[in-house]
């Protein structure tokens, strides 16, 4: 593995492997919340529902300007949600397009 894709990835390890798995283990969304609260800051669980809501508006072509105004987010963090969504893993979309199936 070059140096590049070591510092990419350095959080491909087996804490956060473990972490992925304890999740695959909850089975509805109370067990979800409940974990996620006892886990993380009510901040940070703000802050990853705030940027959900910015990849979902994204989604849907919203401005920028919009986005700002809706969610008071920086138009920094919402490009960064952008580049995520359009050139990421492919996570949000996977889950966008699921939920649209489901829904």
């Amino acid at each position: 593995m070059n140096k590049a894709n070591s510092k990419q990835n350095k959080w491909i390890n087996p804490d956060t492997d473990a972490l992925f798995e304890a999740v695959l283990n909850l089975k509805n969304s109370d067990e979800i919340r409940r974990f996620f609260r006892d886990l993380l800051t009510e901040s940070e669980l703000v802050e990853l529902g705030q940027r959900w809501k910015v990849a979902k508006m994204l989604a849907k072509r919203i401005r920028y300007s919009k986005i700002e105004q809706e969610t008071g987010m920086s138009s920094t963090t919402i490009a960064r949600v952008h580049k995520w969504l359009k050139k990421g893993m492919g996570g949000y979309k996977l889950v966008l397009e699921r939920m649209k199936e489901n829904h």
